[in-house]
């Protein structure tokens, strides 16, 4: 999606999660445009990290806080007045949620509860931006695409807590917005987002390349599955024109909206074959044969 450059110049965004592989890419183009961003966070969760390398910190408001500290998030919230809100952080891994079921909940639910709660109480507020993801519908294992008007589920507790989000968000804009009309709040559903500055484990091209440059064979749990796969700057994209649509046109775009490809649907074990064949020598991958838990497909 093309974007609109000149609207982002001397706009007050506040970004949550811009600390992580979207958000620090998002965070860079924001202030490339010459939005004025203040950013919410904790600490990156890898090294190397993308936030870092690109040296972000230099060129925003940087709060590293937990989104889970109402308190907090208020008094950040309050005195950076944004305009545009956009909401990023949560705990993002599928496999993590299994070892930590309650810390997911706490972050992707309840941290969006704070974020809209807060934003609700802000004035200055015009667009609220809620990202969660297209992991938040029920998996039917149908053969088409997710619409929006699918029904929210979520087998593991990430995909469920990006459910539950969205329902936090639908109620948060049917209870307290849907007669403000300059006042929009909409959510964002992506996924299979790939490019570069992703150290993140288990994400199937960084595991690729760190197996691959230490002669190891890549362990793949699912090659069979089908993947919406895009690169990390297409979604980032819609997001920010989705803002530009919702600050203009409020109740028109106060919706979920899904963002994906429109051709770039594959399986794991096309993509990894051409991974293999782009690095070339030691470039091995093989079906894992180790039970995991389950992932949509």
């Amino acid at each position: 999606m093309k974007t609109n450059n000149n609207f982002w110049q001397g706009k007050n965004v506040f970004l949550t999660g811009h600390t992580g592989f979207k958000g620090s890419w998002l965070a860079l183009w924001l202030t490339h445009l010459g939005a004025n961003v203040t950013g919410y966070a904790l600490n990156p969760l890898t090294e190397p990290n993308l936030y870092t390398v690109l040296d972000i910190e230099k060129n925003i408001a940087d709060h590293r806080d937990d989104i889970r500290d109402l308190s907090c998030l208020k008094k950040v919230v309050k005195s950076s007045k944004p305009e545009i809100i956009v909401h990023m952080a949560a705990q993002s891994l599928v496999r993590e949620s299994y070892k930590d079921p309650v810390g997911t909940y706490a972050t992707n639910v309840m941290g969006t509860v704070n974020l809209l709660e807060v934003a609700r109480l802000c004035d200055s507020v015009r667009a609220i931006l809620i990202v969660t993801s297209d992991k938040c519908y029920e998996n039917s294992e149908l053969d088409y695409g997710y619409k929006e008007t699918d029904t929210m589920g979520g087998h593991d507790p990430y995909s469920s807590s990006k459910g539950c989000a969205e329902l936090v968000t639908s109620a948060f804009r049917r209870s307290f917005y849907e007669n403000a009309s300059m006042v929009a709040v909409a959510s964002a559903r992506a996924g299979n987002v790939i490019g570069g500055g992703d150290w993140s484990a288990n994400r199937i091209i960084p595991d690729a390349i760190r197996s691959f440059s230490s002669n190891q064979q890549l362990q793949v749990r699912s090659p069979d599955a089908i993947r919406p796969w895009q690169h990390v700057l297409e979604p980032l994209s819609g997001y920010m024109t989705l803002c530009e649509k919702m600050w203009d046109q409020p109740l028109k775009f106060s919706d979920g909206w899904n963002f994906g490809p429109l051709e770039s649907i594959s399986e794991v074990e096309e993509v990894m074959n051409r991974v293999s064949d782009l690095w070339g020598e030691n470039a091995e991958w093989e079906r894992s044969i180790v039970d995991h838990p389950y992932e949509a497909t």
